[in-house]
């Protein structure tokens, strides 16, 4: 047998461990400044991260899932959008997506995808199209970027509004332009997990729209502008002082970990050689950051088992559709997805930047030496 490693899906105390002293130091400071809310470090990550998407604006909210309800909310304020319109959104997505446009009351139509990248197909969406269409919401998902210039060409064809799902796209980058910087409006996740990951919740709003910034800030400092002054029913959802500072020391390594990220990938690309395994298709290498790297095999179960008994854990994102899910089995009557999305078959390998090569290398062995019966 192969000899045994432990290998986690995830290192996180790793990662961090490489900008421990800093991370540290920016916790300090923050206590020190005895300021925890709506400060300095706030305002100077924002700004950083603004610039580093290419975005005139990013506003810190307290989690993805906020991001993305707190845009949908802001354009139904600004009558952009109204209870019942349509959002069409792939059907393989987190169920965050669907949870914030159905927190505002509007319906997500739910569309197939690429089965070669998992993103977005074109005609599936041009063929959901309908006179209660508002938004398309595409979902970077795994990483990588959606077609955007299309999409783009096809929302300013029926004047409607983009969304991006950027929670897993720090980064990407297709045609010169950055994740957060394509749409109308996007929305990010600084999970744990993520390629810019916080040590705990938080989420950003970027946008080129000075008017939809101060909006969505106003709608998740409780709908107020000016202290005791409520010009909205809003919600409290705020990056705060501490997790902001610990993204600012983090965003300075984004690059160099994206770069690591697609060495791992390169490396599993060029050294998976068994015939019953599907790779991941990338379009193009700048607009994979590989916040996943998803694997299909017909065995998938019998895979996962057979990497685990070798120290290797490998999780599936995500087991059931959206429609599969209870509280969400409504949306079956209204879907537009005509193929079953992968979830029998799909596994997620480990990936991150401190995975080592001897690690790289045991992971591959174990796959190539996998057999089905």
């Amino acid at each position: 047998m192969t000899q045994m490693m432990n290998i986690p899906f995830l290192d996180l105390k790793g990662i961090n461990h490489e900008y421990a002293d800093q991370l540290k130091a920016a916790c300090s400071r923050v206590i020190d400044s005895g300021w925890y809310l709506m400060g300095r470090e706030l305002e100077q990550f924002e700004a950083a991260f603004a610039e580093y998407c290419g975005s005139r604006h990013a506003i810190g909210v307290a989690n993805g899932l906020d991001a993305l309800t707190l845009i949908l909310r802001a354009w139904k304020e600004q009558g952009k959008l109204q209870a019942g319109d349509e959002v069409i959104v792939q059907s393989n997505t987190f169920i965050a997506t669907i949870s914030a446009i159905l927190e505002n009351d509007l319906a997500p139509i739910l569309v197939d995808v690429d089965p070669a990248t998992h993103n977005l197909d074109l005609e599936a969406v041009e063929r959901a199209i309908s006179e209660k269409t508002r938004v398309i919401l595409p979902v970077h998902l795994y990483g990588q970027l959606s077609p955007m210039p299309q999409i783009m060409a096809l929302a300013h064809k029926h004047g409607l509004l983009v969304l991006e799902d950027a929670a897993q796209a720090h980064g990407a980058e297709l045609a010169g332009r950055k994740a957060g910087n394509w749409g109308d409006a996007a929305a990010f996740s600084f999970y744990p997990g993520k390629n810019l990951g916080a040590l705990g919740d938080g989420g950003a709003i970027t946008t080129n729209d000075a008017e939809l910034a101060i909006l969505v800030r106003a709608l998740g400092n409780y709908g107020s502008r000016i202290k005791y002054q409520h010009d909205y029913q809003g919600v409290n959802s705020r990056l705060d002082e501490i997790q902001a500072a610990m993204l600012g020391v983090k965003l300075a390594y984004l690059d160099s970990d994206t770069a690591r990220r697609r060495s791992v990938a390169r490396y599993y690309g060029e050294h998976i050689r068994h015939p019953g395994i599907t790779l991941p298709s990338v379009t193009t290498a700048s607009a994979h950051v590989w916040h996943l790297y998803v694997i299909s095999c017909p065995w998938r179960d019998r895979l996962k088992a057979h990497l685990a008994e070798r120290g290797i854990q490998c999780l599936v994102h995500y087991p059931l559709a959206i429609t599969e899910q209870r509280a969400y089995s409504d949306l079956a009557r209204t879907s537009k997805a005509s193929r079953a999305p992968l979830h029998d078959s799909i596994l997620s390998l480990p990936i991150y930047p401190t995975l080592g090569e001897e690690q790289q290398q045991h992971i591959v062995t174990a796959i190539n030496q996998f057999t089905a019966h």
